[in-house]
């Protein structure tokens, strides 16, 4: 609980810098999207919530909560995307929380065949219900959610497998991906099943001009809804470690120091050999550096000799961090400010790729609680 407590501390000062731009974010593009959503969402048959799993509280989609917990949303599914990227306990728990809140739920991994073929079919299930009786009946999908939750690249994967027949390929068009918040900008429509024929209308992502809480902000920035040029990276990094540290995942990479190459990078560095691929030291995506790297976060823990339930410890031991992943990532030596910048980019795309762990920040609320889903 203590370590809990001295993370916290790095998360309130990311808060705060997440509120002072918070006006900023919401720009008059947004605020458009947000009304054009909520004069569609009643002209559809179904709402398609696409949320975060790591978050699946925080990216909560503003006009779709319900006025009070016990509301069902009998028009409403959710998807909690990225679920391959989350602790796969804690999805099941909210997947369980919100059908017992009268909100349908699924999780989902958009890079998935299998995944996206299950939301699918949970999708004509759903219209069909709604539709029942009707004959030859066609269906509209409003797809929402905030920024970068993979509302594209999920319609995108439902499109694809839904196709049905060859000359319907060349005539029916994409959205656009992006790693980028923000970028999807007008509301397009996309086929993805036929008999019946549903068409998902894809929309642009909107942030709440007010966050939640205290702890939606950093939540947001360390999952990449909110875009880190607008902050300081190198502190949305140590929010990070903070939060590393005080979890026990990183327990589990003791065995890099053990088993060297019979880590669980083994396999694929081994396939990788035998296709005799070059590593480049820079790229710090490559399994010999990910492993350098969590080798770096356990040593630093395991050997630090401070209370990491008091905040200035905790400061220094992310600072001692940071000066080890500079190692870890292969960073030459130049300018303080500039390497600092290089290893917090690096660190927070491995975390938010899931290299570092599969992490969910958001816990179920007590049963007990009045909170919404």
């Amino acid at each position: 609980m203590a370590m809990a407590a001295a993370a916290e501390a790095f998360s309130r000062r990311l808060g705060a810098a997440v509120r002072g731009l918070s006006g900023a974010r919401y720009g008059r593009h947004m605020a458009a999207a947000d009304r054009a959503i909520r004069a569609r969402i009643p002209l559809v048959d179904l709402v398609l919530e696409v949320r975060d799993a790591r978050v699946p509280a925080t990216s909560a989609f503003e006009p779709l909560r319900p006025r009070s917990p016990e509301e069902p949303d009998l028009r409403r599914l959710v998807a909690l995307n990225k679920a391959d990227l989350a602790d796969p306990s804690e999805t099941e728990k909210w997947v369980t929380f919100m059908k017992r809140r009268g909100c349908s739920c699924v999780a989902v991994n958009s890079h998935s065949k299998e995944s996206i073929k299950e939301l699918l079919n949970v999708v004509l299930g759903r219209i069909r219900e709604i539709k029942v009786g009707v004959s030859d009946c066609t269906g509209t999908v409003l797809l929402v959610g905030i920024p970068n939750v993979g509302k594209s690249a999920i319609v995108n994967a439902m499109h694809q497998i839904g196709r049905i027949g060859a000359a319907e390929k060349g005539k029916l068009k994409h959205a656009i991906v992006s790693s980028h918040p923000g970028e999807t900008r007008d509301i397009s429509g996309y086929k993805v099943a036929s008999h019946p024929n549903i068409y998902v209308l894809d929309t642009p992502g909107v942030l709440s001009p007010i966050f939640a809480n205290d702890d939606s902000g950093p939540r947001l920035v360390l999952t990449g809804a909110i875009k880190d040029s607008l902050l300081d990276e190198y502190e949305i990094a140590k929010c990070l470690l903070s939060i590393l540290n005080s979890r026990k995942e990183y327990r589990e990479w003791d065995d890099l120091n053990i088993l060297g190459n019979k880590s669980c990078f083994s396999d694929a560095l081994s396939t990788r050999s035998h296709h005799s691929k070059r590593q480049y030291s820079s790229d710090h995506t490559q399994d010999f550096i990910v492993r350098s790297v969590r080798q770096a976060i356990f040593e630093t823990i395991a050997t630090f000799q401070g209370d990491l339930g008091n905040e200035d410890d905790l400061r220094r031991l992310i600072e001692i961090q940071l000066t080890s992943l500079q190692n870890a990532f292969r960073i030459s030596a130049e300018s303080s400010e500039v390497m600092s910048k290089r290893v917090a980019i690096k660190l927070l795309n491995l975390y938010r790729t899931g290299r570092l762990g599969r992490y969910t920040l958001d816990h179920v609320p007590d049963v007990r609680q009045e909170v919404a889903a």
